[in-house]
């Protein structure tokens, strides 16, 4: 029995749908904010990731000191 995700209708997007749907992000968003929402989101998955394999990154006493002057 599969339990995943069924995505198949990523297999039928071509290059100029993901263009129209990169246009669209573009303007509703703007050129300014694309860079930041790129990096949050691949943050994101990346800490999802992170708790998925139980994982945990504690952070050292010198960054947890860094904040802190910040």
């Amino acid at each position: 029995m599969n339990t995943g995700v069924n995505l198949a209708f990523l297999n039928t997007l071509g290059p100029w749908e993901l263009i129209l749907i990169f246009l669209i992000v573009l303007v509703v968003f703007g050129a300014n904010k694309l860079p930041k929402i790129a990096k949050d989101l691949g943050s994101g998955i990346r800490e999802f990731k992170k708790s998925i394999s139980g994982e945990h990154s504690e952070k050292s006493d010198d960054e947890k000191k860094d904040d802190k002057k910040e």
